[in-house]
């Protein structure tokens, strides 16, 4: 029990201190994941908008899909970008492999679903109250878009906020595309689960109890934003 509390008060000095190995983690996780999560919010936020307003013969198919592939295994994410991108891949010749592009790819490859299924669930809620409206109106698609993608700005702060949490927390895939190199790839998630094996627990409580802060500050940004959404809607 003595080296619980041992290692949660050098954790703190950790912190405290900012240690440089702590701050490098900490910088290059949060740069990989933001880059993920904004280009998984550019490729989501239109997505759900394009399958809100148009109708087609596979729609519901395509939505079902959507939804199924937020539950993606991070791991098996992980090896169909680690063998595109092994040398022996289609796109080996690029060199990404143990980089942290390769760690943003496999990450987009998990928030993207996530981020457009929400999405999607907030603008098909706000199409049903405004549909009659914007089809009397003779609006152009673009011009639907525009509305509901305004309207429901709450919305999809939310669903990209979820993504950030989602990615944020990521381990299976970032270790094998990334290979959790130290000073190049290394980031909170890996580097907790290699200083626990090596028994440091002191910088792995501490690298935790920032992992476990950023999950705490995005659950009270999505509570926050939701709530403020739905007073605006009363």
């Amino acid at each position: 029990m003595s080296e619980f509390w041992e290692g949660i008060s050098s954790a703190f000095w950790l912190i405290i201190t900012l240690d440089a190995d702590l701050v490098d983690i900490t910088i290059r996780s949060l740069q990989v994941t933001v880059t993920a999560v904004v280009i998984g919010a550019a490729l989501g936020i239109p997505l759900a908008a394009w399958l809100t307003v148009n109708r087609f013969r596979y729609r519901r198919t395509t939505v079902a899909i959507l939804n199924a592939l937020m539950g993606l295994p991070p791991v098996v994410v992980g090896l169909i970008v680690y063998l595109l991108l092994s040398r022996s891949g289609p796109f080996g010749v690029f060199g990404l492999l143990f980089t942290p592009t390769a760690m943003i790819i496999a990450q987009v490859i998990i928030v993207t679903p996530l981020i457009a299924s929400v999405a999607h669930q907030a603008l098909r809620d706000l199409w049903a109250d405004y549909h009659d409206l914007l089809i009397s109106l003779n609006t152009t698609r673009w011009q639907r878009i525009k509305t509901l993608a305004w309207d429901a700005r709450r919305s999809l702060l939310t669903a990209t906020l979820a993504g950030f949490g989602r990615a944020i927390g990521e381990i299976g895939a970032i270790m094998i595309v990334g290979g959790n190199i130290d000073h190049v790839t290394r980031v909170l998630t890996t580097a907790i689960a290699l200083e626990t094996s090596k028994g440091n627990f002191a910088l792995a409580l501490g690298l935790g109890f920032i992992l476990i802060g950023m999950a705490i500050a995005i659950n009270i940004a999505i509570h926050w934003v939701s709530g403020t959404e739905r007073r605006g809607r009363w």
